[in-house]
């Protein structure tokens, strides 16, 4: 027994003494004496049992081939007879991705060709892919390294292996020419698609590689293929601002008179938006102006298609369609900002993410600029985008809404004692409000399938922290009679769906009497977060219009519970709480009472003893002498289930 944790020590200490050896030797060195003497003293299966052990997720041969060490790889390997194909944890340095691959995986991104043919003459697997599915070659596309590529292709590696993404060897190898030029040279599919259905053109242009683009249509690369939002090359030249790109595209690939005025007019809009380069953007709707009058169709200029409607959002203002017109607005930026913005969601479509991204960026604009009613417009017509689109629990439109709702707050709470300031429109709150409510009952429906994914409950949880501030915002706003109707109407349709958080199970009302609901937002860089909950006015709709005063969340706390705690705490809030039927003597999970919470308040003025019934009373009676359930009315379970610890 002695001798067994003896040798068990030693082996421990032998594997710790390889692992330092291994993270500090010099390139090109073998190991000491000492290390491999103590090694061969072992027979050959307790040398396999002592190399295949793990520290810091990697194996010794792992550690050898990540640092090139060729001739240790070999010893490992032969002597003690190391599994080959033992995988560990490698960090690519260019991306920080960390990834579980095989040693030669390692080598092969690392750019060690000796381990790496030393590791192919022992038989390692060329194809072994990581764990997100990406091969050796495949990845060492990614880092450039040809000879690597050359060598793993000349000893079975199959470059049309794509990852799990669809990522191919060439859309890796974009960066590099010669690369690109190897792999078309032995059979790469040029129009290969990942799952954005990208093309390796498509990342070519993205880039700025015009030599690679030069080469990936020379071989046939499909200009015209189109990804997963739409744009085929030209429109990615666009949108990128690959001049050069565009105007070797322009010259040298077929297009209609229609694509190449579009294209000139998204250029344009690129320009201004990236860089506010008016006179840019001007120079090219000029050209695009110049093509639509070169081809006229019924002797008027080729049309703009589709026709779009017009918005409140744009002002109502409608894309310019002759030179006067282009020539009339030159000198006024807020009308190019308007026409870029038209520009993009015609050519690109409303849901393209590049018209959404513009949206929001030119609303930020405005908003730093103090404009905050422009900005509101846009977020707006961003929201209704996404809300179509997307549903209210993807992360893009939980992000739009915390924007435009906190701007709305911040506004709101900014009005100066005099009105100097212009607070939010009550029609863009009733707007957003409904936007946000009108999918609340479905998404909570869509929540309940499997797999739960945690991400859209949290969007859910958030938008529904939203919601609880536009109702604040419709009280405050709301003016004439007839809004106040709506508001209550409103309100009342959201309270009998009983939305409830994902997280903790709180109603509206918990929401509301809570300081802990508060909005952020990331276009956001004040510290400062609006606190407006506690808030009694909203309280007071919320009961008015039937929300249940005690309600359970999954604490089995009450409103009142909420309303009771120190940071919460105001008197008129725990009256008109108790004043609607709130119970004072419900225990939450912990065994707390708002009685109990409440009376230990310094600050409390509200006599309890109004607000304890005799039914409460009773109930307490029964739970405490132990009065079996079967010889009450069965009128009284539900009641008795409130008081129940």
């Amino acid at each position: 027994m002695w001798l067994n944790k003896y040798s068990a020590h030693l082996m421990d200490q032998l594997f710790d003494d390889l692992i330092k050896e291994l993270k500090y030797i010099a390139p090109g060195a073998r190991l000491s004496y000492s290390i491999r003497n103590r090694l061969e003293h072992h027979k050959k299966f307790i040398r396999k049992e002592i190399v295949s052990r793990i520290k810091d997720d990697c194996a010794p041969l792992f550690i050898a081939c990540k640092r090139g060490h060729v001739e240790i790889v070999e010893y490992l390997i032969t002597v003690c007879n190391a599994d080959i194909e033992q995988r560990g944890m490698y960090e690519v340095p260019d991306d920080r991705s960390v990834h579980y691959v095989t040693p030669l995986w390692c080598a092969a991104v690392a750019g060690k060709l000796p381990v790496l043919k030393c590791l192919v003459s022992h038989g390692a697997d060329v194809n072994a892919m990581s764990d997100t599915g990406s091969t050796p070659v495949r990845s060492a596309c990614f880092m450039t390294h040809l000879d690597i590529v050359e060598y793993l292709v000349e000893n079975g590696a199959d470059i049309l292996l794509a990852n799990y993404n669809g990522g191919t060897c060439l859309i890796n190898s974009v960066q590099s020419v010669e690369l690109c030029t190897f792999l078309l040279r032995n059979g790469a599919d040029v129009n290969a698609r990942d799952i954005q259905n990208k093309t390796a053109l498509h990342y070519a242009i993205q880039e700025h590689r015009f030599d690679t683009t030069k080469l990936l249509l020379a071989y046939n690369a499909d200009p015209h293929l189109r990804s997963r939002y739409n744009d085929d090359a030209l429109q990615t030249a666009c949108l990128k601002e690959a001049t050069q790109i565009f105007d070797y595209l322009i010259e040298n690939v077929n297009y209609s008179a229609e694509s190449l005025a579009n294209a000139h007019e998204l250029m344009g809009s690129t320009f201004f938006d990236e860089h506010n380069d008016a006179q840019t953007a001007l120079k090219y709707w000029r050209k695009a102006m110049a093509i639509r009058n070169a081809n006229l169709v019924d002797n008027q200029p080729l049309p703009k298609k589709p026709q779009m409607p017009k918005r409140d959002c744009f002002r109502n203002i409608i894309e310019f369609s002759t030179l006067d017109e282009l020539n009339t607005i030159a000198y006024d930026l807020d009308a190019i900002r308007i026409q870029s913005l038209l520009i993009c969601e015609r050519i690109l479509g409303e849901h393209h993410k590049d018209t959404l991204y513009r949206l929001m960026f030119r609303g930020a604009a405005y908003a730093d600029a103090l404009r905050y009613q422009y900005c509101i417009d846009l977020w707006r017509r961003a929201l209704e985008i996404r809300v179509k689109n997307d549903s209210i629990l993807y992360t893009d439109t939980c992000f739009t809404a915390q924007a435009i709702v906190r701007i709305m707050i911040d506004l709101n709470e900014s009005i100066d004692q005099n009105g100097d300031k212009e607070g939010p429109k009550y029609s863009d709150i009733v707007g957003v409000f409904k936007l946000l409510s009108c999918q609340i009952a479905e998404a909570r429906q869509w929540l309940q399938q499997r797999p739960i994914h945690k991400k859209q409950q949290d969007n859910y949880d958030r938008i529904l922290k939203c919601i609880t501030h536009l109702i604040y915002l419709l009280i405050k706003t709301a003016q004439t009679e007839e809004q106040k109707v709506e508001v209550r109407q409103l309100v009342y349709k959201l309270v009998k769906q009983n939305p409830r958080s994902t997280s903790t199970g709180d109603t509206l009302l918990h929401l509301c009497v809570s300081s802990s609901n508060t909005i952020t937002s990331s276009y956001f860089n004040s510290e400062v977060t609006q606190i407006i909950f506690p808030e009694i006015d909203v309280v007071t709709l919320l009961l008015e219009c039937g929300a249940y005063v005690n309600a359970k969340n999954e604490l089995r706390s009450t409103p009142l519970h909420v309303a009771s705690n120190a940071y919460n705490f105001h008197n008129p809030l725990i009256k008109i709480l108790l004043d609607y039927g709130a119970h004072l003597d419900i225990p939450n999970r912990l065994g707390d009472t708002p009685a109990r919470l409440i009376s230990s308040n310094p600050n409390n003025n509200v006599n309890l003893v109004n607000y304890m019934t005799l039914c409460c009373y009773a109930a307490q009676a029964i739970f405490k002498y132990g009065i079996p359930r079967k010889d009450l009315p069965l009128t009284l379970h539900q009641f008795l289930e409130f008081h129940r610890e």
